[in-house]
């Protein structure tokens, strides 16, 4: 796929033709409103406005929806920060610290971090789909079921070695999440598992109804316990708009790390923002000299998920423009509207339509820079949230989580789960249990068990197909890590402690 430099100019003069850049614009501020919405993610917001780019110009119906896409990246965290309330799975590592911030008082801070963190692992990603887009399609195909479970596991692995000293808590919540990902019907077998005779859990439970259960209603049930107490303690203040220069000097390292990551996730057909994100944070948590401010408002554990989400947004786009292939339930949706609208994704395409994907890119370069003005500017009004009485506060987020569950579905079922998975999670957060373990465990249960039957089904049983290529070595050796590694730390730390004369001499 060869790239040139006359194809990437032609791409920014289309890109920023007036039509086109009103288009980034709408599209990226209609996806930070809906990413805001629980429930209503990136793949809603593209379903829902399919039917406007009928009739339009094939670029500019591509550079809408790929301006929706991101700009729900964006606005995911924004409910994540100032509520605890992600608006899509991508969004959940954005509540570990962000919603700690806002809680500290330094909800701006969050809210502008978190937009900038997007804009540079977006730019990282942009710029390597230009470089990366060939060697990277390449490279996905390489993947086999081996290598997805094997990814998978990997992904748990090293979510659950966050929760050091509770780890048991981190494979129990875990282990729930496994579980919850076998309800419905067995796709290989067609065998109802778990349904209890419920026809509406036939396709399984929707995993951003657990998501907006345990989070939205989750948290609404735990402060209301202590309203009265948290009515008298007065409200904290939103703090700076603006980040200082130590919490940049922080972030950078953290943002420009993670920016790749995502990309390279991203770009796995089926691992998505959630994998991403979480990967980034956990990374970022094992290699910090301050590990311990993780999950109490640490700044680097916002803009590392942040960074990294947005980049897989970019990422996702690869497998679907070189082999049609969608890199995530948003891509999937925007094969089916390109197919529509005259367009075939495949190899083909950087050949046959070259003004069309370097104008989608370039558009893409531009609509991340727009999007972060708008986001900076929106800091102000968003943060004006928390000074609304809890007791105004929370019926209104509970009304969001009813409304955003039953238009997934429209399903009277998915309401008893949302209140089933917010009393899971009361107790969750009153035992002091890890969620995310539970909720990554959920999102990507299903393709991992899938994949792990498919190896074995390919291998006639034989266990040796997970270590039959480089890859699936490589993820085995870093699973291992990432569970030993925080006791390997713990071990060295005892070690150095026993071996400082200061302390020999006390």
């Amino acid at each position: 796929m060869g790239y040139n430099i006359s194809d990437m100019i032609q791409g920014f003069h289309t890109a920023l033709m007036p039509i086109n850049l009103l288009f980034v614009v709408i599209g990226g501020f209609l996806g930070t409103i809906v990413g805001m919405l629980p429930g209503l993610g990136p793949a809603t917001a593209v379903a829902v406005l399919i039917p406007i780019t009928f009739g339009m110009d094939p670029i500019s119906a591509l550079i809408l929806m790929a301006a929706i896409y991101y700009g729900a990246m964006y606005g995911g965290s924004r409910s994540s920060i100032l509520l605890n309330t992600p608006g899509d799975g991508s969004a959940i590592a954005a509540t570990f610290d962000g919603y700690p911030m806002a809680k500290k008082g330094q909800a701006g801070q969050a809210l502008a971090m978190s937009a900038i963190a997007s804009l540079i692992g977006g730019l990282i990603a942009v710029v390597g789909f230009i470089l990366l887009a060939g060697p990277l399609a390449k490279f996905a195909l390489k993947f086999g079921p081996a290598e997805y479970f094997l990814l998978f596991l990997f992904t748990l692995s090293a979510i659950v070695s966050l929760s050091k000293g509770a780890m048991v808590k981190g494979f129990i919540s875990m282990a729930v999440g496994l579980l919850l990902s076998t309800v419905g019907i067995d796709q290989q077998t067609g065998v109802y598992r778990f349904t209890f005779g419920i026809s509406q859990l036939s396709d399984g439970i929707d995993f951003l109804v657990v998501i907006i259960g345990i989070y939205a209603v989750g948290e609404v049930l735990y402060n209301l316990i202590g309203i009265d107490k948290l009515s008298s303690k007065g409200k904290k203040g939103v703090g700076k708009i603006w980040i200082t220069k130590e919490q940049w000097k922080r972030s950078l390292g953290p943002i420009l790390r993670s920016g790749p990551i995502g990309f390279v996730i991203g770009c796995l057909p089926g691992a998505g923002g959630s994998i991403a994100s979480m990967l980034s944070y956990t990374t970022e948590k094992q290699i910090s000299k301050r590990p311990d401010e993780f999950g109490k408002g640490a700044i680097e554990g916002l803009a590392a998920p942040e960074s990294s989400n947005n980049a897989a947004s970019v990422g996702a786009m690869i497998p679907l423009l070189t082999m049609g292939i969608p890199g995530s339930g948003t891509t999937a949706v925007m094969l089916g509207a390109l197919v529509m609208i005259g367009l075939r994704p495949g190899p083909l395409l950087f050949k046959d339509s070259p003004d069309m994907v370097w104008s989608l890119i370039d558009s893409m370069f531009i609509g991340n820079i727009f999007l972060v003005i708008i986001n900076i500017l929106l800091v102000g009004l968003l943060v004006k949230i928390l000074d609304t009485p809890p007791k105004v506060l929370y019926p209104i987020i509970l009304v969001l989580a009813f409304v955003g569950t039953y238009t997934m579905n429209y399903s009277i079922v998915d309401f008893y789960l949302l209140m089933i998975f917010g009393i899971i999670g009361l107790v969750m957060k009153l035992l002091k249990f890890p969620i995310a373990p539970l909720i990554l465990a959920l999102i990507v249960g299903g393709d991992m068990e899938q994949n792990f039957r498919k190896s074995l089904v390919s291998s006639n049983g034989d266990l040796g197909v997970f270590f039959h290529s480089g890859i699936s070595i490589t993820l085995i050796v870093l699973t291992l890590l990432s569970l030993t590694y925080p006791f390997i730390i713990q071990w060295f730390k005892k070690r150095k402690k026993s071996a400082d004369p200061a302390n020999e001499s006390m």
